[in-house]
């Protein structure tokens, strides 16, 4: 990586700038706090001359404390599917920096932090929708036009 690399997890800014705070997050934060059940699906990659954007699906069970998704969370041993979108940048061939995405309601509706009934959000049916678009579309709208 390059001396001044970082890392953004945009929904709750963890992460780190430069590389000794990339270290300390990766071996304390990221890698020894990734369940051990965690698959990735690959949605789309898209490859630039600098860049690569992954658009991923994201499936595991919160079985273990992970701070760099839900800091100060206590594992639920609930499922998750999620989609997560990934965009790294290089510079002279190596690593620059991560901008990295996901759809955070999305995660606490499915661990039951979230209660979708009062707000407009869903749990893995957003994830699923991303592999299967022939799923219903715009049901937050017609329930919200159900409880006016």
């Amino acid at each position: 990586m390059v001396e001044n690399a970082y890392v953004n997890h945009i929904p709750v800014m963890t992460g780190g700038a430069g590389k000794a705070a990339l270290g300390e997050f990766y071996s304390k934060y990221f890698i020894p706090q990734i369940p051990p059940d965690l698959e990735l699906v690959t949605i789309s990659r898209t490859i630039g001359t600098d860049r690569l954007v992954d658009e991923m699906l994201a499936k595991f069970t919160h079985t273990i404390q992970m701070e760099w998704m839900l800091p100060g969370i206590a594992p639920t041993l609930k499922r998750v599917e999620v989609a997560v979108v990934a965009i790294v940048q290089f510079r002279d061939g190596k690593l620059a920096h991560e901008h990295i995405y996901w759809d955070q309601a999305s995660v606490l509706v499915q661990l039951g932090m979230l209660d979708p009934s009062t707000l407009p959000v869903v749990g893995a049916d957003s994830a699923r929708k991303v592999l299967n678009p022939s799923l219903p579309s715009n049901a937050l709208i017609e329930r919200a036009s159900h409880s006016n």
